[in-house]
């Protein structure tokens, strides 16, 4: 382990907005749809599901959107998150290539989601709403989830994919810890759970059926609402954080990337990281490359079909208009369960649509590999999410080192596995 070059920035620069790429790009994407009467939907259709201002940021195509003194005081806490020049693993590659990454694995909950279950949970309180609903894969969202509602004294169940809940035991006592009520999904608490286990009583699981449950709960709850955790514009949004505080850390470094990298799952941590400088490419004609690292089992950027498509399993949800393996499909249970979701979101399809963003589909040996070669090289054991971002990296700086190239590239760590310890065991 090499000593590495950290870049913070004071907490007066932390962002005081986020950043909406809705408002910069060339192709808008289609509207969601009404899943009964197929029509654009409306902003009081989804404001039944949603807290109103989420609504109104899902619609928003003003290109800043302010932060909330309240949630920006609660983001503080852990942010401005560090910018790592990864010395050592540059050392351990022998590459040419600079190569940077944004820790996020610094927050309460180890993973980069709090950055939007602190506003999710601050406008549904600031609504009066009393309970909310969500779902989780790999458990980093239903804990920040959980220690956001403790914080607002709003009650959250959580529906966690069954496979991930038995395979990561401590993902839900972390939740429980921080007060969320956690059920293996599919489970016995919904109508939605109970038909599944009738026909399929071993059913593992996915994010399309919890989702299904979640959103099942939410409608029949008094003065409940569902929250997401990655996917629609909203979430997206607000992981823009992220990008915004990077660019002013690679300002400080005098670098400026030539490759951007993310795990791609639903999309959060890839636009956090992503959109600020994309915008760059966009509207001042810039060339960096944007690279989703998707698992090789579940790869709807790289082999899926545009469509309009539900967001979960029972159909229940608005149509959205995207890349997708198909509402129903179920990948094999890999351990980097955050990324098993089936679709590529709204913004993120239409981009790739567009030329701007590049998916590559890597199997998991290679990524566990890469996440061990860079705990040794950096002393930081990543989430196996962010393992495939780590291993897209490696591809890209031993690609310079064949080629000779001099790039810069950043990839996002979106958190560490210290709670993922039983998959790095399997895999050694």
């Amino acid at each position: 382990m090499k000593t590495t070059k950290k870049i913070t920035l004071p907490e007066d620069k932390i962002p005081k907005q986020w950043y909406n790429i809705l408002a910069d790009m060339p192709n808008q994407p289609q509207p969601l749809l009404n899943p009964k009467t197929r029509e654009p939907l409306k902003k009081e259709e989804m404001e039944q599901l949603f807290a109103k201002e989420l609504v109104a940021q899902e619609f928003s195509k003003e290109r800043f959107i302010d932060i909330p003194d309240e949630v920006r005081t609660l983001l503080k806490i852990y942010r401005p998150t560090p910018l790592v020049r990864a010395s050592g693993l540059e050392k351990a590659l022998d590459t040419p290539a600079k190569i940077y990454f944004k820790n996020e694995s610094v927050s309460p909950v180890g993973s980069h989601k709090l950055n939007s279950a602190i506003p999710q949970a601050y406008y549904n309180k600031m609504q009066g709403i009393t309970h909310l609903t969500t779902e989780t894969g790999a458990g980093q969202w239903g804990s920040s989830m959980s220690i956001a509602c403790e914080h607002f004294g709003l009650d959250l169940n959580v529906f966690m994919v069954k496979n991930s809940y038995h395979a990561k035991p401590y993902r839900k006592l972390v939740m429980r810890t921080y007060g969320g009520n956690v059920h293996a999904s599919p489970s016995e608490v919904t109508e939605f759970g109970r038909n599944i286990l009738a026909t399929q009583p071993d059913c593992g699981g996915s994010l399309g059926i919890a989702i299904s449950e979640a959103v099942e709960m939410a409608t029949k709850t008094p003065n409940c609402r569902y929250v997401l955790g990655s996917v629609l514009n909203h979430v997206l949004l607000h992981q823009t954080i992220i990008g915004l505080e990077a660019e002013k850390q690679m300002e400080i470094a005098g670098d400026y990337p030539t490759k951007v990298i993310a795990c791609f799952g639903g999309g959060s941590n890839f636009a956090g990281i992503a959109f600020p400088f994309l915008r760059h490419n966009i509207t001042q004609g810039f060339k960096t490359e944007f690279i989703a690292a998707e698992p090789a089992c579940c790869p709807k950027l790289s082999q899926g079909k545009m469509m309009y498509d539900f967001g979960d399993t029972a159909g229940t949800t608005p149509l959205i208009p995207m890349l997708s393996l198909g509402s129903d499909f179920q990948p094999e249970q890999i351990h980097a369960a955050g990324l098993r979701y089936h679709g590529g979101g709204q913004i993120v399809s239409q981009l790739v649509l567009d030329g701007y963003i590049n998916s590559v589909a890597i199997p998991q040996d290679e990524t566990f590999k890469a996440g061990i070669l860079f705990a040794r090289a950096e002393g930081i054991i990543p989430a196996p999410e962010s393992t495939h971002a780590i291993a897209a990296t490696i591809r890209e700086a031993l690609k310079a080192k064949e080629e000779g190239k001099e790039e810069v590239l950043l990839f996002n760590l979106s958190g560490h596995g210290l709670i993922d310890m039983a998959a790095y065991e399997k895999f050694l």
